[in-house]
């Protein structure tokens, strides 16, 4: 047991402690809300290559977010002209 604290002690970067984790823990959940919603719209659009590059790409939800309010096409709900003749 002591080799494997050892060992555990060389690898991991001593910033990864209570406050380390939190933020992977926050970047973790921050990236996973982006990249699903971001999928999910990719999904409906159609969008093949956009799917694929958002599943396979982490970028920490930097694309995810160009994806949503930059590339992918905004959705215009048709007018509907409710008056009666």
């Amino acid at each position: 047991m002591d080799n494997w604290q050892n060992y555990l002690s060389t690898c991991i970067p001593p910033w990864i402690s209570g406050f380390g984790i939190l933020i992977i823990i926050l970047a973790l959940v921050w990236s996973i809300i982006w990249k699903g919603l971001a999928l999910w719209k990719a999904a409906r659009a159609g969008s093949k290559p956009w799917f694929i590059a958002l599943l396979i790409v982490n970028t920490l939800g930097i694309l995810e977010i160009l994806y949503i309010f930059v590339f992918s096409k905004k959705s215009v709900a048709p007018i509907v002209d409710n008056q009666t003749r």
